[in-house]
């Protein structure tokens, strides 16, 4: 697009300032309050853009006009459109950026009315904010071509390696002001609020995988190199998603215990809903006894001599938690009526003790 000469330019070189001046606050270590001063500096600089594109489009029309034909002053100077109605306006912007405008056009008004710990706001609007600059940089570009390129003038940001532990984050969250909640709560509603394809889209918010480089590299090869997802093959998407998966599966092993474990009442439940049989606590305990699941409590047995294909001990707690696999044995058991439970109630008073395989279907494979 052709500058009209003066005015236009005039805008469009402050929106860039600003722009500029919210990233050089929010990269800098000491700042104390960056999502603050860089949301407001970001919703300047989008509103200045956005003012450039009116005035280069159809001249200076872009004031509030009332009915009268008289123009409503601040100041002495015309009001302008606000970022909410300049966005209304702006036809070309995609549902995914609109979203994430109008996030920070709510989320605006919020924090500049409350004092906000950095350590709590910051991560939680990251991508967000990051996702408002790219948006910007990338409709900048659209409308007035590649001379305005922001990212020549921009370096990767330092990080350090120090990650707080969930208990930290938990005591944080415990203490946490009834503003700061406020703000959650905003955020957690604004983000439910959106479609699937909207929140997952990067244009609404920028999601991050930072991992070291270890592989052999050229000397030359660069740091820092990003990705975009658009311009990736078939099956470079499928080693992405790959990484990410094993990045989730890690997280889960090492912060959670006893995934997809069932207690005693469970395994009851689950049986007697599956069964329709009056399975009871009593015929449990007959059962794991039969098969040598598990030692009874007056037993001096130890009590990790267990079949850990069914159950485990669980030391800490003192008990045991059983495997899906022991709620499908059971309820293929009932089922197939291969033993009824006058017969195991009478092999369980006589202290009899049942060969296992003798009862695990043929396809069984545990």
């Amino acid at each position: 697009m052709r500058l009209r000469k003066g005015k236009t330019k005039s805008i469009l070189e402050r929106a860039l300032d600003s722009a500029l001046l919210a990233v050089e606050v929010y990269n800098k270590p000491r700042t104390a309050f960056r999502s603050e001063a860089y949301v407001t500096f970001m919703v300047i600089a989008w509103t200045r853009l956005l003012h450039a594109y009116f005035h280069s489009t159809m001249g200076d029309r872009y004031y509030y006009r009332a009915k009268t034909g008289r123009y409503p002053r601040v100041d002495g100077e015309r009001k302008a459109w606000e970022l909410a109605t300049c966005v209304k306006k702006a036809s070309f912007l995609n549902p995914a950026v609109l979203a994430n405008l109008n996030f920070f056009i709510g989320l605006r008004n919020k924090i500049a009315h409350r004092y906000v710990a950095p350590s709590d706001m910051d991560p939680l609007i990251f991508g967000e904010c990051q996702a408002l600059l790219h948006n910007f940089e990338k409709t900048l570009v659209q409308l007035f071509g590649d001379e305005y390129v922001l990212q020549e003038n921009l370096a990767y940001s330092l990080q350090f390696s120090y990650v707080r532990t969930p208990e930290q984050r938990e005591a944080s969250r415990s203490v946490l002001s009834a503003e700061m909640r406020s703000l959650y709560s905003f955020v957690e509603r604004y983000r439910s609020t959106l479609p699937n394809e909207v929140f997952d889209s990067q244009e609404y918010s920028v999601k991050l995988i930072q991992i070291p480089k270890v592989a052999n590299t050229n000397r030359n090869d660069l740091s820092v190199e990003f990705v975009r997802w658009s311009e990736l093959s078939v099956s470079d998407r499928e080693h992405y998603q790959q990484l990410v998966t094993i990045i989730k599966d890690t997280i889960v092993k090492k912060e959670v215990v006893n995934v997809g474990r069932l207690r005693a009442g469970d395994v009851v439940a689950r049986v007697k809903e599956e069964t329709k049989a009056d399975f009871t606590h009593f015929d449990h305990r007959c059962m794991y006894f039969l098969f040598s699941v598990r030692p009874l409590k007056e037993e001096e047995r130890d009590p990790f001599d267990t079949e850990t294909r069914f159950c485990h001990y669980d030391e800490v707690h003192g008990d045991y938690v059983y495997q899906e696999a022991w709620v499908d044995f059971l309820t293929r058991l009932l089922l197939d009526s291969r033993l009824r439970r006058e017969e195991i109630r009478d092999a369980f008073r006589a202290r009899q003790k049942l060969l296992l395989n003798d009862y695990l279907a043929p396809t069984n494979t545990l």
